[in-house]
């Protein structure tokens, strides 16, 4: 944790999660990264990458796991870095956006997180996929249909989140405030 406070932080929402973390979900593009940083400076946490930590752990990019071992293999690995981390108490980790598709993941998740979903448009995901290379999902003669293929097929899945949250195109500190918002909410209602 940070030894400095910022003006906006809500580190009371922090304190109420107990042991457990918040974990975003979504598919690629969705913000995981860039709204969990921000996420996790207002509530004072952590902040982890679970595609960040297979690569340090791996000391190879995910495009070399796909290619060298195979998607089921990847999934393996990350479903085992995922509980790992969760396990590791209060935190924002942002998961592969083929994580929570693995019902142990979600169970793990269900046990020792907040789930946070961050929904995106068809549209709004391809604007910022496009930026990079490093997606091997989507490295193929249509990446839009592989994009809304994964939409048809994992929203219904991510739905099941314990919070759903919409991310377009506005500051990420507008979607990370949003969050805590919710955050606050759903503790208030669960009381855990």
């Amino acid at each position: 944790m940070r030894s400095a406070s910022l003006p906006d932080e809500r580190p009371e929402i922090a304190a109420r999660l107990g042991t457990r973390c918040v974990a975003l979900i979504g598919l690629m593009g969705a913000g995981k990264t860039t709204v969990g940083r921000r996420l996790a400076q207002l509530l004072d946490l952590p902040f982890r990458d679970t595609d960040t930590e297979i690569e340090t752990a791996a000391r190879m990019t995910v495009a070399e796991l796909f290619a060298a071992y195979g998607e089921p293999e990847f999934r393996a690995l990350e479903a085992r870095v995922v509980a790992r981390l969760a396990q590791e108490g209060p935190q924002v980790l942002a998961t592969g956006g083929g994580a929570y598709m693995a019902a142990d993941t979600r169970a793990v998740l269900a046990e020792k997180a907040v789930t946070v979903w961050l929904k995106a448009d068809l549209d709004v995901l391809m604007d910022r996929v496009g930026r990079r290379t490093t997606r091997p999902l989507l490295d193929n003669a249509d990446p839009r249909g592989v994009m809304a293929a994964l939409i048809e097929t994992r929203y219904p899945v991510y739905a099941e989140a314990d919070i759903t949250i919409l991310s377009r195109n506005v500051r990420r500190e507008v979607i990370a405030d949003e969050i805590a918002e919710a955050l606050d909410r759903h503790l208030d209602r669960t009381g855990r």
